[in-house]
């Protein structure tokens, strides 16, 4: 059995590790999950994946408990159909979606996934992105992919739920994204839920002001009171090559100011660097490229960690070639050659 240290990093170690065992049918162990951190082993949004996968792959599970820091898995199938993921803390319901959505992408029959939990929350995809960026760039490989959100969730409260509907392909084709072309567009929304009404406004105010951009192309979304508190920023660059969502959460004692030019800044230096592929879609389209006919993109520097941690493992899953090649100081290419 392939034995995974799961101390080289976080809960994307595991995640990569569940979708790609559950692709190859090959079982793992993962030993030392989180080791390191303030609180190793198993959160909610972990223990959560790994049961989805067990789903997803009809496998036989030991070690799936909160705080557990080892975990077997062993897949038997892939069972496609209508599923049902919760996360009963904000954890990401977007990572659930990344750990069981590559089996998926090319099992024998449609599936409609319902994910509940955290959907705009620090530090994961938030369904923003999900939705414009990552679902498109992945059904342009062969799948129809679909999603529709029927609540928000921010941290802490959560209780955020979306859809997301795959129609499988045989094989996932060729991606290439190497050139962005055209800028089309250009914009930003600010959500603010149980919050005064002036501090989304502010933050509004704050990345015209940042971005140099006309006022018109930023909007205020207040949500329902009972959906917060909760407050997010994304400011969103859509080109021939794809849509990029740049994304900063409001917090206590952060002034408007400095939110709103977190989110600013991150689209700036995307649209300085001239890549097709932000950091964050960088990552997430390695597994997806891997288990297919492969593919290459630009994207900008400086690289995340994120990215070459996950090349290294699925490198080792799969045994295909990932080359990365830092071009210049604001960007780089990743090629990924057919499993």
């Amino acid at each position: 059995m392939r034995v995974i240290d799961g101390a080289r990093g976080g809960g994307q170690i595991l995640r990569t590790s569940l979708a790609l065992s559950i692709v190859t049918g090959e079982p793992f162990a993962i030993e030392r999950i989180r080791a390191g951190r303030r609180r190793p082993g198993l959160m909610r949004q972990h223990l959560t994946s790994v049961r989805a996968a067990a789903t997803v792959g009809a496998a036989e599970l030991e070690g799936d408990e909160l705080g557990s820091e080892s975990v077997t898995f062993r897949p038997t199938g892939v069972v496609a159909g209508d599923h049902s993921f919760h996360v009963s803390t904000a954890g990401s319901a977007g990572l659930v979606l990344q750990t069981v959505l590559p089996p998926l992408l090319t099992a024998s029959a449609p599936s409609q996934i319902e994910l509940r939990g955290g959907t705009h929350a620090a530090w994961a995809p938030p369904y923003d992105f999900l939705e414009r960026t990552f679902l498109p760039v992945v059904a342009r490989m062969g799948p129809t992919l679909s999603s529709k959100l029927t609540r928000h969730g921010f941290y802490p409260a959560g209780g955020g739920r979306f859809e997301v509907t795959i129609e499988p392909s045989a094989e996932l084709g060729r991606l290439e994204l190497l050139d962005r072309g055209e800028v089309h567009a250009m914009s930003g929304t600010v959500l603010s839920a149980g919050l005064a009404p002036g501090i989304a406004h502010r933050e509004a105010r704050e990345l015209v002001e940042r971005t140099g951009w006309d006022a018109d192309a930023f909007r205020v979304l207040e949500l329902p009171k009972r959906h917060g508190p909760g407050n997010a920023l994304f400011v969103v660059v859509e080109s021939e090559a794809c849509a990029a969502v740049f994304t900063s959460f409001g917090r206590k004692g952060v002034a408007a100011r400095t939110v709103a030019h977190d989110a600013a800044d991150q689209a700036l230096r995307y649209l300085a660097s001239g890549a097709p592929v932000g950091p964050h879609l960088a990552d997430q389209l390695l597994v997806p490229l891997a288990i297919g006919a492969g593919g290459a993109f630009r994207t900008s520097r400086p690289l995340d960690e994120h990215l070459t941690t996950n090349a290294a493992l699925i490198r080792e899953w799969l045994g295909v070639s990932i080359e990365i090649e830092e071009e210049s100081e604001t960007t780089a290419v990743v090629e990924v050659a057919a499993r």
